[in-house]
């Protein structure tokens, strides 16, 4: 009992230090336990089993991910609590504690601390559940029954998840204060993390930093076919030891031959915070490359969510061009068509054209669906198309040697070299010159036919040794009308040879692919989780640093350093620190967002700034509460000697 009691009087007198902890965990846990609760909540029900069933699929992807970051961040931050407490611990001894009263002591405190993230978080959680959900569906723009209710699997698997690797780790600290000794225990403080290297390693490591770091990027845009994924998966890994061979090897080695300039190392208090900033990054490298990789994933997160959301947009309006489509081997087709379509609605826009259809055995192409129908469409048609649907076309006729592919977007490519393949024609090999991905003819380029624009001398050279297919396009301005008007063209839906007709319609109240949208809203929670997460790893990582300095302070106040030179050199060393994971994390950032631009084939330049801003703001409110509390903790603890 009076273990218990005297871990409580701890943990509560130090219930500040342990402040940014218990916050970042908590709101781990809130992230957790209402991303569990949409699951076993029936709040996207409404958009269908299918989108649901995405829906829920791309949360247990977050909540997978999630765990690994909590895993990961639970190892940080109770190896940072452990060492925090070790020097205390290490008095108690003298005291006369065994290492086992003293373990069951720290295992106790550390219990309430993952006690009290627990319940703020599922508390919180709780409280703010519905808004939460409320958040997510008006983030993705999706209509949905906000619920206000709290699922008790929610809470348990929440509990379970954090509980079982929390107590993994206190476990893992009452074995290792159970099996240290007292000298260990009292100067484990100055040997957390340090490094003694020497310049050779030093530069070895730049150099293979360097060269692991380029070969990343190089990889991360390399353009490919079946090897994207491959060369994407390998640029992750590439870049991730470059950043912790850039901070172990070429960061400290640029700041020692910063210091060893004389010029530069003894104006202003640079020989203060030069120094230390050395010692801080052999000392806390491994810190700085995990906050500057979380940055990096911060980033390409939110990319990826607004990237999702643009190409969903875009899908919506490419697959929405039209209402109805129709191709037929009748030359009538068109009047046909307008007759049934007669009194049902007005038509906003539409179009005719004729495709040639060659012999499949005439028609050769590498990456072509052989499933599907191959079309020639004349240059002048495709033009007037666009001009009737008001689409924009700002292509250049075709060289009677090229064509131009009528392609469809895609939500993702892992095709990214731009290659075009040869196409060969009635033994004539064109050069596929375009990859146009305009909706010119909407849904029926996606899912009919592969449709190839020929010049218009191609056009007629080809007519006569090719099948001819006319198909019309029709785009009802009253969207109530579908249902009317698609059960009349069911009656002239033909699979004959003498009277081939097939028809397209586009549901204007489709909720299909959904899903997408929901992207967006969970990877603006994940860039939060993974941005806030990172300032709270440097900011505990800084304060801790801060008790270990009180005797360096002391000393140079001793020697006569002014209160306001002190305050600046730790204005400097802390911004600094904040300063080389943002560095870094920009530059890597961009070449994860320019390659995730190419497969999604978007210009994400707009957003990887915005994202980098919002970083840089985060940062920037993270390092002034860390200069405040630095410097709190040494005035507290710091005193002038009396005269």
């Amino acid at each position: 009992m009076k273990i218990v009691r005297l871990a409580f009087l701890n943990f509560k007198n130090s219930f500040k230090s342990y402040l940014s902890l218990v916050l970042s965990l908590a709101f781990t846990i809130l992230v957790f336990f209402n991303f569990q609760n949409i699951i076993h909540s029936d709040a996207f029900a409404i958009l269908g089993q299918r989108n649901k069933d995405y829906i829920d699929t791309l949360i247990q992807i977050c909540l997978t991910v999630l765990l690994c970051f909590l895993f990961f961040f639970l190892w940080y931050a109770t190896n940072v609590f452990l060492t925090r407490r070790k020097r205390e611990i290490g008095i108690y001894i003298f005291m006369g504690m065994s290492n086992r009263k003293i373990g069951s002591l720290y295992l106790v405190e550390i219990s309430f601390v993952g006690a009290t993230a627990l319940i703020m978080g599922i508390v919180f959680g709780a409280l703010f559940a519905g808004l939460f959900q409320m958040i997510m569906g008006a983030v993705s723009d999706i209509t949905v029954d906000v619920r206000f209710g709290i699922s008790i699997k929610a809470i348990k698997m929440t509990s379970v998840s954090f509980l079982s690797m929390y107590l993994f780790f206190a476990l893992k600290g009452f074995w290792n204060i159970t099996h240290s000794s007292v000298l260990n225990m009292i100067s484990a403080a100055k040997q957390n993390e340090y490094l003694h290297v020497k310049p050779v390693v030093l530069l070895l490591k730049a150099a293979l930093g360097a060269i692991v770091l380029a070969s990343g990027y190089y990889y991360a845009n390399k353009g490919g076919r079946n090897d994207t994924l491959t060369n994407a998966l390998l640029a992750v890994v590439l870049v991730i030891i470059g950043v912790y061979l850039l901070f172990g090897g070429l960061i400290p080695l640029v700041f020692q031959m910063l210091a060893a300039c004389k010029g530069f190392l003894y104006r202003g208090q640079r020989c203060l915070w030069v120094n230390q900033t050395i010692f801080r990054m052999r000392k806390n490298y491994r810190t700085y490359a995990m906050v500057c990789i979380m940055g990096i994933c911060s980033v390409t997160a939110l990319a990826t969510g607004f990237a999702m959301r643009d190409r969903y947009d875009n899908m919506v309006a490419f697959n929405h061009q039209y209402t109805f489509q129709f191709i037929s081997n009748q030359s009538n087709i068109e009047k046909t068509t307008q007759t049934l379509l007669d009194g049902k609605s007005p038509i906003t826009y539409q179009s005719a054209l004729c495709a040639l259809s060659p012999d499949s055995e005439q028609l050769l192409s590498t990456y072509s669906d052989v499933r599907q129908m191959h079309l020639l469409l004349s240059y002048s048609d495709i033009q007037r198309v666009a001009q009737e649907a008001g689409v924009t076309f700002a292509f250049a006729e075709p060289a009677d040697d090229e064509v131009y592919y009528l392609s469809h977007l895609v939500l993702l490519s892992f095709i990214t070299n731009g290659e075009a393949e040869p196409v060969t024609i009635a033994g004539k090999t064109y050069r596929q010159t375009q990859r146009i991905m305009t909706p010119y003819l909407g849904y029926m380029q996606k899912e009919l036919a592969c449709f190839y624009i020929v010049s218009d001398r191609e056009y007629e050279r080809l007519k006569a040794q090719s099948g001819l297919y006319y198909i019309c396009n029709y785009k009802l301005a009253d969207d109530n009308a579908f249902e009317e008007a698609r059960a009349a063209f069911d009656a002239i839906v033909s699979n004959t040879d003498e009277n081939y007709t097939a028809r397209v319609s586009i549901d204007p109240f489709s909720n299909e692919g959904e899903w997408i949208k929901a992207v967006y809203s969970l990877c603006i929670f994940m860039f939060l989780v993974f941005i806030v997460a990172s300032g709270c790893i440097m900011f505990m990582k800084l304060y801790n640093d801060s008790f270990e300095e009180t005797e360096r302070y002391t000393v140079l106040i001793k020697l006569g350093f002014s209160t306001r030179t002190l305050s600046a050199s730790i204005a400097h060393e802390l911004v600094t620190a904040y300063l080389l994971p943002f560095v870094v994390m920009t530059v890597s950032a961009y070449f994860s967002v320019l390659a995730l631009g190419k497969m999604m084939r978007a210009d994400l330049f707009v957003i990887y700034v915005v994202s980098t801003i919002v970083v840089l703001i985060v940062f920037v409110l993270f390092c002034a509460l860390s200069i405040v509390v630095y410097q709190r903790t040494l005035s507290v603890t710091v005193r002038r000697p009396r005269r």
